[in-house]
């Protein structure tokens, strides 16, 4: 597991060389891509969001795209479509950006929910259907989604289905006032958007590197007693009172996984209740809906599962 550990290490350094004071979203991101699942960011506008999914995927050798999400974005914009070729009298499919390793979903609650579905076999089962012939994508596909929050204007919330696909949901916010001036020295002196190449991030993870880190968190062991709190946790969000809605058993499942590829990023070949408990929140925070009493009373989300983590009796 200390190559996992190691690799880690690598990814962080090159994205710190852009982004400053994100080393938790970072770790989020790689337990994400090493553990098969996507994670949403969001956060105010100027948090450097795009810029962290930029310079995360710049620091790894896979296929990277980008989709601009706006009001009047098509699913076949997401998707591709099939054009007619006259030479060969054959409809050729002209794949759209989805199909890459690493896709940047940024803004995503720009555009309306008819196109937002079209990721929703594609974050689910790899797979894209255009025509009613079923593409396969990578078996490393990761979206790296952007939002900004939905008291924002012109923003369209993503459905229950969409949100329950993204194994993170990661809210950034501003920075504390010491990485606000190192932000303010670094980007201060030059004009336009930052770009990572120009700021020195390099690839230092290729696909093999990747697939090993992949294939090293199978192999990390989750006890009885670690699988029985994930189930509690699970089950609490479902038996609480403030909590209308709770979260589903595949949502369980996604935990267990994540915390197994959070141990191997700490170098352990074993899941410890810490690891469940780190990422509880960022994984059960957009999978779960306040009650119509809870939201009255002013109670948020994060309140209410960082509540039922603390009182859950973790094994030891």
């Amino acid at each position: 597991m200390s190559e996992v550990g190691a690799l880690a290490a690598r990814i962080r350094a090159e994205v710190a060389k852009a982004v400053i004071g994100q080393t938790g979203t970072v770790d989020l991101m790689l337990t994400a891509l090493f553990s098969g699942g996507h994670i949403l960011l969001e956060g105010p506008p100027g948090t450097a969001k795009t810029l962290l999914a930029q310079s995360f995927a710049r620091s790894l050798s896979l296929d990277f795209g980008r989709i601009q999400f706006t009001p009047d974005l098509m699913p076949g914009d997401i998707l591709g479509s099939n054009i007619f070729n006259f030479q060969t009298s054959t409809f050729t499919l002209t794949r759209g950006p989805v199909f890459c390793d690493i896709l940047l979903a940024d803004e995503i609650n720009r555009t309306p929910p008819k196109t937002q579905a079209a990721l929703l076999e594609a974050m689910q089962e790899r797979s894209v259907t255009v025509d009613g012939d079923t593409h396969v994508l990578s078996d490393r596909f990761t979206v790296i989604a952007t939002q900004n929050p939905i008291e924002q204007q012109g923003v369209y919330p993503l459905p229950e289905a969409q949100l329950d696909r993204f194994l993170f949901k990661q809210t950034l916010d501003y920075p504390s006032r010491e990485d606000e001036l190192r932000v303010v020295e670094a980007h201060g002196s030059h004009g336009g958007m930052p770009d990572p190449v120009a700021l020195g991030v390099q690839p230092v993870a290729d696909a093999a590197a990747v697939a090993g880190a992949i294939a090293a968190v199978s192999r990390v062991r989750l006890v009885p007693e670690i699988a029985a709190y994930v189930v509690d946790l699970i089950r609490a969000t479902r038996e609480s009172a403030d909590i209308e809605t709770g979260a589903s058993p595949r949502a369980g499942a996604m935990l267990a996984l994540a915390s197994r590829a959070r141990a191997a990023l700490d170098g352990r070949d074993y899941v410890i209740p810490d690891d469940v408990k780190t990422l509880a929140l960022p994984a059960l925070r957009h999978k779960v809906v306040l009650s119509p009493a809870a939201e009255i009373e002013g109670r948020r989300v994060d309140q209410v599962i960082a509540a039922l983590i603390d009182q859950a009796p973790a094994p030891r």
